[in-house]
């Protein structure tokens, strides 16, 4: 893992397939540790041991799920977060103890913010952090392309049609906030998140929106 931000853990590269690569974050707080995405590495779960652990694991949607929520489950009693609409896939691997279904605060510093479109149950989530900054996980509803540019998750095969216009009305609410930094799930080049300066984010927002729209 490296540190990317004074509060977040970046763990190392994944790719789940040819043309896939992700990462996920932790969050390092007094009040316990959040995990955002999944890993699948388990040299980065020792490290997030020495870390502290992790309390929470929130997932952005059902493509993070896999083998290891039981194992960080088992190892750190982590409580698993997702979003209520995608509670079938979920029960194939472990059923989450914390149910997303609104915009609302969690643990006095993380928005959850659902925004359907790349599934069902996509979410984001902001995180106010005491350090300052503000940090947007994106999950799959944006990443970031090759030339730093964001993207909609919109996937042709994956999804269709009826999700184009669900995901735009995401990205709309998303352009209203003001981050500082981007973490996205899935990404390609040679990183997936992105600091803004200010009043960049909306400009980012738009160009994804015009791409989805055509």
């Amino acid at each position: 893992m490296q540190r990317v931000q004074p509060d977040i853990w970046e763990t190392e590269v994944e790719s789940p397939f040819p043309g896939l690569t992700v990462h996920a974050y932790l969050l390092t707080r007094d009040e316990g540790n959040v995990l955002f995405y999944n890993t699948g590495h388990q040299h980065e779960i020792d490290r997030m041991a020495e870390l502290g652990g992790v309390a929470y694991q929130y997932l952005s949607h059902r493509d993070e799920l896999g083998e290891t929520l039981e194992t960080i489950h088992q190892r750190f009693e982590a409580r698993l977060g997702g979003h209520r609409a995608e509670l079938v896939d979920f029960a194939r691997y472990r059923t989450p103890e914390v149910l997303f279904e609104r915009r609302e605060m969690h643990l006095g510093n993380v928005e959850v913010i659902p925004t359907p479109g790349h599934s069902p149950g996509s979410t984001c989530f902001l995180v106010h952090s005491p350090h300052g900054k503000r940090y947007l996980f994106t999950g799959d509803t944006l990443y970031r392309g090759e030339r730093g540019d964001w993207h909609a998750g919109f996937i042709p095969g994956h999804n269709d049609e009826r999700d184009r216009q669900t995901l735009a009305q995401s990205l709309r609410l998303l352009r209203e906030l003001e981050p500082d930094v981007v973490f996205g799930s899935a990404f390609l080049g040679d990183m997936g998140f992105q600091e803004m300066a200010p009043g960049d984010w909306p400009g980012h927002v738009d160009g994804a929106l015009e791409r989805l729209l055509g």
